[in-house]
């Protein structure tokens, strides 16, 4: 396969060749999520023999980066510091958190309701599996493909690809891009197979990287799967797909698809696949090599938030 970042027309192309619309139902909102079946969820079970766990999120911080909608906010309503008076036996300490989860810093879970789709001007807007786009109001959120669809939280066999190692590079540069041969030498090296309805996590090290560098990195450029793994990706029918960034490359390749026309745009909107943003695989990187071992229990456990377009999670790699 030629190293070649495929074009706008291509990708466009992918929005029919690699549908999912109507395979699981005209009603169908769960998309990929269907391929995680019962049997899936035993085969994965098995494969916990140490009951060693690695969580796989970042830490949320306060910092403020040009990297999201909103940064995180964090307020005490009460704390230690006030004399809780002449009451025994117990006081206590509370909090309010305000979260913004999409962007490049926070690990979320994007729900279908977040991408709207459409591959020409004379066409409407939809969500996956031609959902209307008006489904998703401003003063009740997404009345489909609202995250609650995995409120009952996601569980398969997850496969660490760690591309970066494979590359025996601490991390990827901004413009080396993932492509397919990529996934299948990290494959070989670690002889592990993506088979269907796996969770599918994919290491370039851009964590290490932004830790090194700095956190302006992640707002200049940085690498992930180009476009032309998409065809892989619907090949193999995974799930879920994940990479240590926000999933698109950045600078994005497609600017007239508004931005994410690749991998958020054919992923979610027409294959319904769905995408865990911002996560890091250090840690799951170590434990596979400890383990000599790719493949886990994974654990994605959404907050269920009523009509909403993602939510914050902690994913969780049991070995």
């Amino acid at each position: 396969m030629a190293r070649e970042i495929v074009s706008e027309a291509e990708v466009i192309g992918y929005y029919t060749s690699l549908s999912n619309w109507g395979r699981w139902g005209t009603e169908d909102e769960l998309g990929t999520l269907n391929l995680i079946t019962a049997e899936k969820r035993k085969q994965a079970g098995a494969l916990v023999r140490d009951g060693a766990v690695v969580s796989c999120a970042r830490i949320i911080t306060w910092e403020v980066t040009a990297d999201g909608p909103l940064p995180p906010r964090h307020e005490m309503i009460k704390s230690g510091e006030a004399d809780p008076g002449p009451i025994i036996g117990r006081a206590n300490a509370t909090d309010s958190f305000t979260i913004a989860p999409h962007g490049r810093t926070i690990t979320h879970l994007d729900a279908p309701s977040h991408t709207f789709v459409r591959t020409d001007q004379s066409k409407p807007w939809t969500l996956f599996n031609g959902k209307p786009r008006e489904m998703v109001t401003s003063d009740k959120g997404a009345l489909a493909g609202s995250v609650e669809l995995a409120g009952g939280g996601i569980v398969s066999r997850g496969v660490l690809l760690d591309v970066a190692r494979t590359k025996g590079q601490e991390w990827l540069e901004p413009d080396d891009y993932v492509f397919p041969e990529d996934l299948e030498a990290a494959e070989q090296a670690q002889g592990v197979r993506v088979e269907p309805g796996d969770i599918l996590f994919m290491r370039t090290g851009h964590p290490k990287r932004r830790d090194a560098l700095g956190p302006d990195v992640t707002s200049k450029a940085f690498a992930t799967w180009q476009a032309a793994c998409l065809p892989w990706l619907r090949e193999r029918d995974v799930a879920l797909i994940s990479s240590d960034t926000s999933n698109d490359c950045h600078p994005q390749h497609y600017p007239g698809l508004g931005g994410n026309g690749g991998i958020h745009g054919v992923a979610m909107g027409a294959i319904g696949l769905w995408l865990l943003d911002n996560p890091t695989f250090e840690d799951l990187a170590v434990a596979c090599v400890e383990h000599n071992r790719w493949e886990f229990l994974a654990m994605i456990a959404p907050l269920k938030f009523q009509h909403g377009t993602g939510s914050p999670v902690n994913p969780l790699a049991v070995f």
